[in-house]
Order: C-alpha cells, then sequence, then structure tokens
C-alpha cells in the first residue's frame, strides 16, 4: 500500500515538471488566494498581539480587583444601601492570609482633597492614597524610606510623597529637601519620610496609612483591592478563594462586592479578532475557490491525454482504486504546490506591508506568523485536493481499458 502510495506522487510531481507552466497558469487561483489568506491571517494576529500588549501595559492580565458594592437594583433603579460591607485594612490582611497561592496583594483608598504645607500655610489640591503594605509592584521609593508594619499598626502621621509634590513643596530647593517636612491633611499633622517616583502620575500625590481612616470614611468612600496572581493560569483559583473567603466571612456576602478580572477583556478582544478572521477568511475564500477549479480543469485535461496510459494500466491489472489514488495524489500533490507557493508570496507581502503600515499609523505594530496559520494553509491544500481532485479520479477510474485503448 505505501509502495502503492509513494509511485502515485511520485507519478504526480513528474506531471507537474512535464506540464510545469500550464500547472503553475492553472493553479494561479490558488496561490493567489492562499497569499491572500496567508497575508490577512499574519496581520490578524499581529493586530490581536498588539491589543494584547496595549491591554497588558494598562491593566494587568494577572490582576483580580475586589470593589465594594454600595448599591442595589430595585425595580432596575440602582439606589444606595443603607448598610454594606467593606474592606479594612484588617479584614483585608484576614483575607491575604487566607489565599494559598502566591500573589502581590494591596489595598488602596482614594480621594482628590487639600492640603496645607505646615510651615507656610500654602494650600494644594493633590489626590490623597490610603495604602498599606507591601506596597505596589510599581511604587518605587527614591528617597527617605517607606513607612512600616508598626506605622500602620500605631497609626502614626507619616506620609510618602511623590516627586511631583516634592517639588512643588520646596520649590526651587533639592528634592531630597522635603523629607522631614509636615503638611497639615483633614486636621492631621503628617511627616513626609519617603518621596516616591511620579512613575505616570500627572499630579502631585500624597500616600498615608489606611489606618489613620476611620470607618465612616472608608465606607463614604470604599477602598479597591487588588490581588496579582504570579501567572494567568493562577487567576480563575485565586478569585474562586477570594469568592469563597467573602462569603464566610462578610455578613451579606458577595452582594457587597464586584470582583472582576481583565480576562472579560481579552476573552472580547479575541471574539472581535475571531469574528473579523472569519469573514476575512469567506472573502478570500473565493479566490481559494476559483484556484480548486483550475486544480479540477488540470487533472480534466490529464485524464483526456492520459486516456491510453490509463487503458493500458488497467488491462494490465490495474484496479479503479489504483487509479483513483492516482489522480487524487496528483490532485493533491498540485493544491499543496499552490499552497507552499501562495504561502511563500504571502510571507512576501507582509514583509511589503509592515513598514507602509508602521509609517501610515506610527505604531510599533508587526505581523505575527503562528504555527496555526501554515497548519489551516496545509489543511486547505488537502481539502481542496479531495474535493476538486476526486470527479476527475472518478472519471478516469471509470474508464473502460478497451474503450481508452480505442482512442489511440
Amino acid at each position: 500500500m505505501l509502495k502503492n502510495i509513494l509511485f502515485s506522487f511520485s507519478t504526480a510531481l513528474q506531471n507537474i515538471r512535464t506540464r510545469f507552466f500550464h500547472t503553475v497558469l492553472s493553479i494561479l487561483g490558488i496561490v493567489i488566494g492562499v497569499a491572500a489568506l496567508v497575508a490577512i491571517l499574519s496581520l490578524i494576529d499581529g493586530m490581536e498581539q498588539y491589543a494584547n500588549e496595549q491591554i497588558a501595559k494598562t491593566t494587568s492580565l494577572n490582576a483580580i480587583l475586589i470593589q465594594s458594592n454600595p448599591y442595589k437594583l430595585v425595580n432596575e433603579v440602582r439606589i444606595m444601601k443603607k448598610d454594606y460591607n467593606y474592606f479594612d485594612y484588617q479584614s483585608f490582611q484576614k483575607m491575604r492570609s487566607s489565599l494559598t497561592k502566591p500573589a502581590q496583594t494591596s489595598i488602596e483608598w482614594r480621594q482628590p482633597d487639600e492640603i496645607t504645607v505646615q510651615s507656610t500655610h500654602q494650600k494644594m489640591g493633590t489626590i490623597i492614597k490610603g495604602i498599606g503594605l507591601p506596597l505596589q509592584r510599581d511604587m518605587r521609593v527614591v528617597s527617605g524610606s517607606a513607612f512600616t508594619d508598626n506605622d500602620l499598626a500605631n497609626k502614626r502621621y507619616v506620609t510618602l510623597i511623590n516627586q511631583r509634590l516634592a517639588k512643588q513643596l520646596v520649590g526651587r530647593k533639592p528634592e531630597k529637601s522635603a523629607l522631614g517636612q509636615q503638611i497639615l491633611y483633614k486636621e492631621k499633622v503628617l511627616t513626609v519620610v519617603g518621596i516616591m517616583a511620579d512613575g505616570d502620575a500627572k499630579t502631585g500625590q500624597a500616600f498615608v496609612p489606611i489606618t489613620l481612616f476611620s470607618d465612616s470614611t472608608l465606607k463614604a468612600a470604599p477602598p479597591l483591592a487588588m490581588v496579582e496572581a504570579t501567572n494567568v493560569e493562577a487567576v480563575q483559583g485565586l478569585k474562586t478563594q477570594i469568592e469563597n473567603w467573602m462569603k464566610a466571612n462578610m455578613p451579606h456576602k458577595l452582594d457587597d462586592f464586584i470582583v472582576f478580572t481583565n480576562e472579560q477583556r481579552v476573552s472580547q478582544v479575541a471574539k472581535g479578532f475571531l469574528l473579523f478572521r472569519l469573514v476575512m477568511g469567506a472573502i478570500v475564500g473565493i479566490s481559494v475557490l476559483v484556484g480548486g477549479i483550475g486544480v479540477m480543469n488540470v487533472l480534466l485535461i490529464s485524464v483526456t491525454e492520459r486516456t491510453v496510459e490509463i487503458g493500458v494500466r488497467k488491462a494490465l491489472g490495474a484496479k479503479k482504486r489504483d487509479i483513483l489514488w492516482q489522480f487524487l495524489s496528483e490532485s493533491i500533490t498540485i493544491s499543496t504546490f499552490g499552497s507552499l507557493l501562495g504561502l511563500g508570496l504571502g510571507l512576501l507581502l507582509t514583509l511589503i506591508f509592515i513598514p507602509i503600515i508602521k509609517a501610515v499609523a506610527d505604531v510599533p505594530f508587526q505581523a505575527a506568523y503562528t504555527w496555526n496559520t501554515f497548519i489551516i494553509i496545509m489543511v486547505i491544500a488537502m481539502i481542496i485536493g479531495v474535493v476538486f481532485g476526486t470527479y476527475p479520479a472518478m472519471r478516469a477510474a471509470r474508464l473502460d481499458p478497451v474503450e481508452a485503448i480505442r482512442r489511440e
């Protein structure tokens, strides 16, 4: 059986060599269709990769956000609850200690407000952030030191400020001279113990121990808790653990909280690009269909030209399935040959398009070549070979040997 298969493919390659230019012209539709398909799939994969990179830059895909939900729906009307749960630092620590998988955790209370410089009585607008420990990964101390667990436990009036606020406090003096200065916030005199890197901050920011805020303050504007897994695969397990802990320890269970991840955004992006692939694939598929008709044309001509050869082979004992397999293997070989030519042309087209796209759109965009694209091309080649080669192969197999030889 294997010997017959190898012989059939060898014969197919020989026939392609004999009619090379005729074969190439006949499969031009496949070449163009596959080239367009490769270029489109590679560009779409690149677009999806670029979109995911942008999502990853703006928000962590490993992050689980836990936000209080102080509202309820009554007859489709959003109404403030009289009583609801929220995280304070103590309950946050209990939740964090219940996690069995490694994760980076943080809690943050945020409010824009006004502060007063104690020495000059100058008022400044800034963002006040109540935080706990450990500090978030993107928070880096450039001068002084961060506050400690003792500062949180003893509710010490200390603060970290970002570089922008430090410059506002000291003017033309060195940035470090802001250390030790005191600012007044809500009748609390806070001493600057450290200066943080600005990062993406566009305004002045002051970070204070979240334990300084009263329960009523936290309830009025509940803090946001975040749990960041070490990898994306651990996100779902950690989310389940968080929800189970809240069910067991919070009086109103999950109704008072919204637990969400960025998986939904990634999933929406993936669905959008999948739809784009299907639509563009269907459009380009018309060219591939035309190419398949070209393959059928080549094989029908081949059957006509080799009628005597088929008759002789059948007279010498070749069975219908041998003739059938010979022409099917030739069809698969021709379509594979056309698909490979189209694959090479498609890769060349993407190399031409990418610099043009970069110049016009001014984005760091690259085409993405995945195994999925190459597998799809090979599957298309096999399908075209089988579907459009079946009729010519059956026609050749049904030839009567005596009638076929008489046509000489």
